[in-house]
């Protein structure tokens, strides 16, 4: 029954990608200087704005890459994807081959030159799934390969593991870009498989290991020192449930594609992070460790972590709970989170206020990835 009631949420995500949000992020995601928008009114429209982060650019660039596999108009889909590899592959650029953080809207150049391994991970991440549908894939990956070396020459942390966040190397670290600079380097993996990138996924996958989860409980740690040890105070008990659900289905995906058998902390970080979900099944903000809440609001992307990992344990079992639990995830984006328009209401405190003042454009990436895998898990 979970199973049928699941197959019409996959067809109903598709419906509500192709009919609403590719169409409105393609129509009215872009300014007039060729870049994507940070971001659009809650009424849907355009606002105006200066600059635009790089993250934004790599992220729309991957929406519309997902938008041309799922077979939403190619032609749409396909030039939309083409201007994202230009920024991604010139604006968003800086001297050092690194990208910076925020360009001008105008198209003039970078605003704030900035390093930030959190927007470098996503280019690749971005170059990668671009490279999969565009007619010149293997000039794509050249431009992720040179990326790649500017992070290795510039950004590696050769005594503590890991990449600097920035440049200068902080004193607080952080496990969030590594987590997408692995998901980065997995999508990387598919698209040229003799570039290595497996093999600095598996020393992601190890600084994870002894690093992240060396906590205690052995959960998912969002900040630490510089030596990668626990930070002071509250953050270290402080634990994010939507990021623990999200190493669940990026340790999987490893496990798919370096062959080795899915690592135990995915059962843990699982069961831990459902057993913190509201009454109604919602992914909080923040959690301590002993399952307590620390800020019980909700973002759209902790939902779309939460369907994930529901998803991947649902492929992994076939058991009919967790295909009930990914439909009340996806019920709570379609009710409370996500508009008719194609849109979404990014930000809801605990007492279910909007908190959101526009529509980042950021928050499709999470929508796209979650309903992408739901389509493709369901062969919907």
């Amino acid at each position: 029954m979970s199973r049928s009631a699941l197959m019409r949420r996959a067809r109903e995500a598709r419906f509500w990608l192709f009919d609403a949000c590719f169409p409105l992020w393609s129509e009215k995601g872009s300014g007039d200087g060729g870049l994507f928008r940070e971001g659009l009114t809650l009424d849907h429209s355009p606002m105006p704005e200066d600059t635009t982060r790089v993250r934004v650019q790599a992220r729309q660039t991957f929406v519309f890459a997902q938008a041309a596999m799922l077979g939403w108009k190619p032609d749409t889909a396909m030039e939309d994807v083409e201007q994202g590899v230009r920024i991604l592959s010139g604006l968003a650029r800086r001297p050092d081959g690194l990208t910076g953080h925020r360009i001008h809207c105008d198209g003039s150049g970078l605003a704030d030159v900035t390093p930030d391994l959190y927007d470098l991970a996503f280019a690749l991440y971005a170059l990668a799934n671009a490279s999969m549908v565009v007619q010149d894939g293997g000039s794509v990956l050249a431009s992720a390969r040179a990326l790649m070396d500017a992070a290795e020459a510039r950004l590696k942390d050769r005594t503590n593991g890991g990449y600097a966040e920035h440049l200068p190397p902080p004193q607080i670290r952080s496990q969030n870009p590594h987590m997408h600079l692995l998901e980065a380097f997995l999508a990387l993996h598919v698209a040229d498989p003799e570039g290595g990138y497996l093999d600095k996924a598996a020393k992601l996958i190890l600084l994870f290991e002894t690093k992240f989860t060396a906590g205690p409980g052995n959960l998912l740690g969002e900040t630490f020192k510089a030596d990668w040890s626990e930070p002071d105070g509250d953050a270290a008990m402080v634990v994010e449930p939507g990021h623990q659900f999200e190493w669940v289905w990026l340790l999987d995906l490893y496990s798919k594609l370096s062959g080795d058998a899915l690592h135990p902390a995915a059962g843990r970080l699982y069961s831990f992070a459902t057993g913190t979900l509201d009454s109604a099944g919602r992914t909080l903000l923040e959690v301590k460790r002993d399952g307590s809440v620390h800020n019980g609001g909700r973002r759209t992307w902790g939902q779309t972590e939460a369907l994930q990992a529901h998803l991947m344990m649902l492929r992994l079992t076939g058991e009919e709970s967790f295909a009930a639990a990914a439909c009340t995830s996806f019920d709570i984006l379609m009710d409370e989170h996500l508009t008719p328009e194609g849109g979404w209401i990014d930000y809801i405190d605990e007492n279910g206020k909007t908190l959101s003042q526009f529509m980042p454009a950021s928050t499709g990436y999470h929508v796209v990835l979650a309903f992408a895998d739901l389509i493709q898990t369901m062969e919907a």
